[in-house]
């Protein structure tokens, strides 16, 4: 019944792979052709294309694996790790070049792990079994959306308000605290794809967990309540995530100042 279900809302087959080739097809050309990246070349067309093949190919990989993973529990934290590190580096490499992309690993960790943790102890995510690596995986994605758009917002702004921010040293503010002034209110538009999307959930779309949980036979009732508990668990990991990547570039320990001549590739 489920596969049915599953096929009926999106089959496998060849039709599907050319409505996919061609997505990603349109998604590349409009960001050439309208110039959609920052310094107004092709480079986020081809950031779009990669960024496909390379869904395809995890995704690939992962569905073969993931059915041995669930029942080895060496296995399944070794994928939690990877997942974690492969959220840091794309995290902290979207927020700056230098060698303090790591301290990503920080504002990710620091919401996820107590909440997995809290979750897993309450006994409603099992150690063992398949609940654990969605639950996580969709924590630590919100988690790494909220990072980096907190962290590029905020590094933006005090790069382009510098003299407001100096202005704070000359009144006797600490750089934590002139940092704060500049930095804080833009990063909180971190947290409003999160705000968005919960206030408008049933009314404009139906999540994938809603959805996912329909076809794996759950009830309505049951399906929006993992939907919810989804939504409000994002939005407190999302904005713990800002919270942390704000006083991480306030304190001057996630910059993009240049790093030294011989630490550069090149």
């Amino acid at each position: 019944m489920r596969e049915i279900a599953a096929q009926t809302l999106l089959p496998v087959n060849a039709t599907l792979a050319v409505v996919l080739v061609l997505l990603l097809l349109a998604a590349a050309t409009t960001a050439a052709v309208f110039r959609l990246s920052p310094d107004d070349s092709r480079g986020r067309a081809r950031e779009i294309a990669v960024a496909g093949v390379r869904a395809t190919a995890q995704l690939a990989v992962v569905s073969l694996l993931i059915g041995w993973v669930i029942h080895h529990t060496a296995a399944l934290f070794a994928f939690l790790l990877l997942m974690f590190g492969v959220a840091t580096r794309t995290a902290g490499r979207r927020i700056t070049p230098n060698g303090t992309w790591w301290w990503a690993a920080v504002p990710i960790a620091v919401p996820v792990v107590p909440v997995v943790a809290a979750l897993t102890l309450a006994g409603l995510v099992p150690v063992h079994g398949i609940a654990m690596i969605p639950v996580t995986g969709i924590l630590i994605g919100g988690a790494l959306t909220a990072t980096v758009l907190g962290g590029r917002r905020a590094l933006d702004e005090l790069r382009t308000r510098t003299g407001e921010f100096e202005a704070g040293l000359a009144l006797g503010l600490l750089e934590r605290d002139a940092r704060l002034e500049v930095i804080r209110p833009a990063a909180s538009d971190a947290l409003l794809p999160g705000l968005d999307q919960t206030r408008t959930v049933g009314l404009v779309t139906l999540p994938g967990a809603f959805v996912g949980m329909l076809l794996g036979g759950a009830s309505p009732v049951q399906a929006g309540a993992v939907q919810l508990f989804v939504l409000i668990a994002l939005m407190a990991v999302q904005a713990v995530a800002v919270a942390v990547t704000v006083e991480l570039i306030a304190y001057g320990k996630l910059h993009r100042d240049e790093p030294p001549a011989s630490d550069r590739v090149g």
